[in-house]
C-alpha cells in the first residue's frame, strides 16, 4: 500500500496510520475515517498485530502521526521504526484515556506530541463498572449459567433463601482515584442513594459538592468499610500492586470490587485467592495483569465476572474517540499542537 497521495497540484499529503481498525460514525466497518488534507493508511480489525507486523506497518507507512491502541507499546524501538521511512513522526494519539503504553521520555526527545482521548471513555466505563459491580453483587453470570444448563429446572431457584446477593442500596462506595471516570461512577452511586468516599492525593471539590456530597479519606482506613470499591486510578510505579493480600485482607467479606482502570493496580493472585477463600463477595475485572492472559485462579471462580477489557465499547463513544484520535492526527500531522496533549 503506498504511503503518500498527491492533491491535483502534486502536493504530497501527510499521511495519518492507524494501528487497528476504527469504527467511523457514518461510514462502514472497516472504511478508514477521511481526515481531510491526510491520506489514511489504517491495519486490520482482527488478529491484533503482533510486536514485529507493528513496527513494519509504523516502518512503511510514512507516517507524520500514528494513532496507537492502548495495546500498542510506543517506545524508542517504535519510534525508531517510523523515523526510518524518512518522515518526521510529530504526533503519537493514542486511541484510549491510558498512556502506560507510551515512553513519553522516548517522544519527548524526539519532539512527538502524545495525545490521548479523555472523554470520550468516560460515560461507557462508568456503565461497565456499574455493570460489572451489580453482575458480581447479584450473581448473574453465575445465575446465567445455571439456567442455561437445565439446573432451574430440575432443582428449583431455592426460593427464599437461595441465590441472594449483596445489598448496595444506601451502602457505601468507595472511588479510588479522582478522576472523570471515578466522578460518573460515583454519580449514578447517587442514584442508589450510596455514601460515596474518595481516595486521591488531593482534595476534589467536585466530588465534596452536592449531588454526590463525598468525603476523601485513606485507602487503608476505608477498605473496611466500603461494600463496594472502583478503581479508577492511573497505572504509575506507585500504583502498581495498590490493591495487594494486605489491603484485600482489610475488606468486609460482603465488599465487591471492580477495576475497569488498569489490571496491574490489583495483585491478581491475591485477589483470586481472597475470592476463593471468600474473604471478599466478588469482584468485576475489565482488566488484567497480562493481558490478554488472566491469572488461572480467576478462571474457576463463580465470583469474578470477567470482561475483555471493554470499558469504553459502547458504539456512539468509539466512534467518538476515532473522531477525537482523528483530530489530534490531523493537527500533528500539519505541524500544529494537536489538542488532548499529554505532553509537550
Amino acid at each position: 500500500m503506498s504511503a503518500r497521495s498527491a492533491t491535483p497540484e502534486g502536493t504530497p499529503h501527510p499521511v495519518v496510520a492507524i494501528t487497528r481498525c476504527v469504527p467511523v460514525r457514518g461510514r462502514p466497518v472497516g472504511e478508514p475515517p477521511l481526515i481531510e488534507g491526510c491520506r489514511v493508511v489504517m491495519g486490520r480489525a482482527e488478529p491484533q498485530m503482533s510486536r514485529a507486523e507493528l513496527l513494519e506497518f509504523v516502518r512503511g507507512a510514512g507516517a507524520s502521526a500514528v494513532i496507537t491502541m492502548f495495546h500498542d507499546r510506543v517506545d524508542a524501538e517504535f519510534l525508531e521504526a517510523a523515523a526510518s521511512s524518512g518522515v518526521a513522526l510529530r504526533g503519537v494519539c493514542n486511541f484510549a484515556v491510558g498512556y502506560d503504553n507510551i515512553d513519553l521520555g522516548a517522544c519527548r526527545a524526539r519532539g512527538v506530541w502524545v495525545t490521548n482521548t479523555p472523554d470520550a471513555v468516560t460515560e461507557g466505563t462508568a456503565n461497565l463498572a456499574w455493570a460489572l459491580l451489580l453482575a458480581a453483587g447479584r450473581r448473574l453470570v453465575e445465575a446465567d449459567r445455571f439456567v442455561r444448563s437445565g439446573r432451574w429446572a430440575r432443582e428449583g431457584n431455592g426460593f427464599p433463601t437461595g441465590w441472594c446477593g449483596v445489598h448496595l442500596t444506601g451502602q457505601t462506595l468507595l472511588i479510588v482515584g479522582a478522576g472523570r471516570i471515578g466522578r460518573a461512577v460515583a454519580l449514578r452511586g447517587t442514584a442508589f442513594g450510596m455514601r460515596v468516599e474518595y481516595v486521591a492525593r488531593t482534595r476534589h471539590l467536585e466530588f465534596e459538592q452536592a449531588p454526590i456530597a463525598a468525603r476523601r479519606v485513606d485507602l487503608d482506613e476505608a477498605l473496611p468499610r466500603a461494600d463496594a470499591v472502583s478503581i479508577h486510578v492511573p497505572l504509575t510505579p506507585q500504583t502498581r500492586g495498590l490493591i495487594d493480600a494486605r489491603r484485600l485482607g482489610l475488606m468486609k467479606p460482603t465488599a465487591v470490587m471492580v477495576n475497569t482502570a488498569r489490571g496491574p493496580i490489583i495483585d491478581e493472585a491475591a485477589l483470586a485467592e481472597a475470592l476463593a477463600s471468600r474473604r471478599i463477595w466478588g469482584a468485576g475485572l475489565d482488566v488484567f495483569e497480562r493481558e490478554p492472559e488472566v491469572h488461572p485462579g480467576l478462571l474457576t471462580l463463580d465470583n469474578a465476572v470477567l470482561a475483555p477489557h471493554i470499558g469504553s465499547a459502547e458504539g456512539y463513544w468509539r466512534e467518538e474517540m476515532t473522531r477525537l484520535a482523528c483530530e489530534s492526527a490531523a493537527a500533528a500531522a500539519h505541524g500544529r499542537r494537536p489538542p488532548n496533549c499529554v505532553e509537550g
